[in-house]
Formats: structure tokens, C-alpha cells, sequence
């Protein structure tokens, strides 16, 4: 947490001091950092004294962290921004499993996979709704029940291998898309200039055709 405008207007009329409140926080949160976490403050008006609660980070922010990306995905459908294992779909799992409303690890890993659809994340190199029917089919049964959350060097550098292909093919079709963007935007461009372009031709040969005209001899 950092000083700001927005802080200072909600503590200031409270008569809470900024500084202590901020030092307070950060202190409870420094297990989260890099991180946006909830965090409830509770004030006593009549003796200035508050608590500090910190909630769980947001999934979102969990998979963030454990696979490290900053940011999700803008366009989920088209870009993809990281690879994550099945164990790290786990990991992530089991912390916020005490918050989720699952019945157990599995539900709880199928909660986190739909996270990764809209973050833009493919989990083993697919589609996270590809691995959710594979996981209703019991393929990852062995890595759930052992509560797997340690990905193997030699997976870690397949996932990486695989991602870095699929990478590349994104940003050849995102270069294509742009090029094709700035060709039909010149295009326009061109099409609204050039009907100005006709009438000042059109008026310059109207100009010359008067001064061509001889005036016409008076009876």
C-alpha cells in the first residue's frame, strides 16, 4: 500500500494516521508481495485504534504469481500469454481451496482451470476446457490424489519449448493482422482524400474554360 489521494480521503476524516495505517498493512500483506490482495480495515471512531484482516488473493492473482506472468491475457480467444502444468493448476488449488466452495481438491482444480480461460493460460499446452473433460475422464486422477504441486525440469522445459511455437505463431498472425489493418486504414484514407482532390481539378478547368470564353460584342 502507498500514500495517495483516494487513501487519505476515506482515513482523513476518521482521524486515523495515514502513516501507521499504511506501515500496518504492508506488515500483514508481506507474505503477498507483488500481489493485489483484499484487505478489510477496521476502524474504532472513539479511540482511533484499528485492525488490519487480510483476505486470500484473487485466483487470478495466484496463478499470476505461481506461473509468473503480470497480466492476463486481452483477447483470451487469440492470445495466449503462458503454459502452465497440471501440478501448478494444483498448487494454486490448494491454497485457495479453504475459500472455494468445492468439495474437494478436483472441484477445486476445475475452478482454477476456468481462471486460466480467462487469463488466456493453456494448461499442457492446451485449451484449459480441453484438460477440465480430460480431468472428468480421470486422466490426472495420480498428480490430484498425490496432491502434485512440483513440476519436473524436463516437463517444465517441454511446456517452455511448446509455447515458444506457439508464441511465434501468434505474433506472425498478430503482424499480418496489423499490416492488413494499416493497408485498409491507407485505403480509406485515400478514398476520403481523393473526391477533394476531383473537385479542385474539376473548378481549376472551369477557371481555364472562362478565361479560354470570348466576351460576347455588344449590338
Amino acid at each position: 500500500m502507498k500514500p495517495g489521494p483516494a487513501l487519505s480521503q476515506k482515513l482523513g476524516p476518521a482521524g486515523v494516521p495515514l502513516n501507521k495505517v499504511i506501515q500496518k498493512v504492508n506488515e500483514a500483506t508481506k507474505d503477498f508481495k507483488g500481489m493485489k490482495v483484499p484487505v478489510e480495515l477496521d476502524i474504532n471512531l472513539s479511540t482511533k485504534e484499528f485492525s488490519v484482516k487480510v483476505f486470500s488473493p484473487p485466483v487470478s492473482e495466484l496463478l499470476k504469481k505461481e506461473i509468473g506472468i503480470e497480466k492476463g491475457s486481452p483477447t483470451q480467444k487469440k492470445i495466449k500469454v503462458a503454459n502452465s502444468s497440471i501440478e501448478q493448476i494444483i498448487s494454486v488449488a490448494k491454497t485457495k481451496f479453504p475459500d472455494l466452495l468445492s468439495k474437494d481438491l478436483r472441484a477445486a482444480v476445475k475452478t482454477i482451470l476456468g481462471s486460466c480461460v480467462s487469463l488466456g493460460i493453456l494448461v499442457e499446452s492446451k485449451n484449459p476446457q480441453e484438460v477440465t473433460l480430460e480431468l472428468e475422464q480421470g486422466k490426472y486422477n495420480s498428480e490430484i490424489s498425490q496432491e502434485k504441486t512440483e513440476t519436473s525440469e524436463e516437463k517444465r522445459k517441454t511446456l517452455d519449448e511448446s509455447f515458444a511455437k506457439i508464441k511465434e505463431e501468434q505474433d506472425k498472425i498478430l503482424k499480418l493482422e496489423e499490416e492488413a489493418a494499416k493497408a485498409a486504414e491507407a485505403e480509406k484514407t485515400a478514398a476520403e482524400e481523393k473526391p477533394g482532390e476531383e473537385k479542385e481539378e474539376k473548378k481549376e478547368e472551369i477557371i481555364e474554360s472562362k478565361k479560354e470564353e470570348k466576351p460576347k460584342e455588344k449590338k
